[in-house]
């Protein structure tokens, strides 16, 4: 079987595009790096890996590229995103989100290695700051 070598890109799905805008920039710190109005932003998260966020409904006919098609998607409901960040970072994201006024749902110290940050987005995505050992352990 031919192995797969990472994850190039994650999707969520928001109701008000500026306001994700103003969260994903402003707070987490993402450069866009594409954006087509209303339906869509895409931000770097690092070099090689990129998180899109499409307006809710606004992909739900195929989009015909010079390349191909696009089929269509769409998604409802909260889901769950984690973002790596090293082990000596945490505590600074943790001032950083009390600075930007996001409430800090849960913290994780896991049992073998690892910590974990949870808070919210404004469409209610459940997003983590997790340290890169947190699955390590798991192999």
């Amino acid at each position: 079987m031919p192995r797969l070598a990472g994850i190039l890109e994650t999707c969520l799905y928001v109701e008000d595009m500026a306001r994700a805008h103003g969260f994903y920039s402003g707070v987490l710190g993402l450069a866009r790096i594409l954006e087509d109005g209303d339906r869509i932003s895409v931000y770097e998260v690092t070099p090689a890996q990129v998180l899109i966020l499409f307006k809710c409904g606004a992909t739900l006919e195929p989009v015909e590229t010079p390349g191909g098609r696009i089929p269509p998607h769409d998604g409802a409901g909260p889901v769950h995103l984690a973002f790596m960040v090293e082990d000596a970072a945490v505590d600074d994201w943790r001032q950083h989100l009390a600075a930007s006024r996001i409430a800090i749902e849960s913290e994780v110290t896991w049992p073998k290695r690892g910590r974990s940050l949870y808070f919210r987005d404004p469409d209610g995505h459940a997003l983590e700051l997790a340290t890169p050992n947190l699955w390590s352990s798991l192999r």
